[in-house]
């Protein structure tokens, strides 16, 4: 009885573990804000420092992406993200048509001399897990007009 009390245990341990890692994976619905209006350039993720390219897009994802690729207009100059925009994104000088065009992506290096601006985002919420159907770009437009965007989602 000990035995099946264990295994059991251990099953219900390991189930509870996958069962968070899973959670954590799921997309996020993300509304952000930027200095100036960088729906068409390339968005790549800086380090903490804003030193370094830590993350970008391989042109082959941007090309099959096409205009799915490019963030949601919202109201009040917001963006809906589809590209995992946060704190540490930058944009290149480059437009998803030219970057969807290269054979191969740049090195990080080279991609990091592309940037114009290493701090062009200036709000960003996380407004939960992306669920089929449940936020609309019109709730979001909603809150935005309302100026409760930020207490309807939380400000990362």
């Amino acid at each position: 009885m000990r035995k099946v009390s264990i295994v059991f245990s251990l099953f219900l341990i390991a189930k509870a573990d996958f069962s968070i890692a899973q959670s954590g994976a799921q997309p996020h619905v993300i509304v952000y804000k930027t200095k100036a209006s960088n729906r068409l350039l390339v968005p790549v993720q800086l380090s903490d420092d804003k030193k370094t390219v830590v993350s970008y897009p391989d042109p082959a994802d941007i090309k099959a992406g096409g205009a799915a690729a490019l963030p949601a207009l919202l109201h009040k100059g917001y963006f809906l993200d589809k590209r995992g925009v946060n704190k540490n994104t930058a944009f290149i000088r480059m437009s998803y048509t030219q970057y969807g065009k290269l054979k191969a992506a740049p090195s990080p290096e080279a991609l990091y001399k592309m940037i114009a601006d290493k701090s062009p985002v200036t709000e960003v919420c996380d407004c939960g897990i992306k669920q089929a159907g449940k936020l609309s770009v019109k709730e979001l437009n909603s809150w935005i007009d309302k100026k409760v965007l930020s207490k309807k989602c939380k400000p990362i």
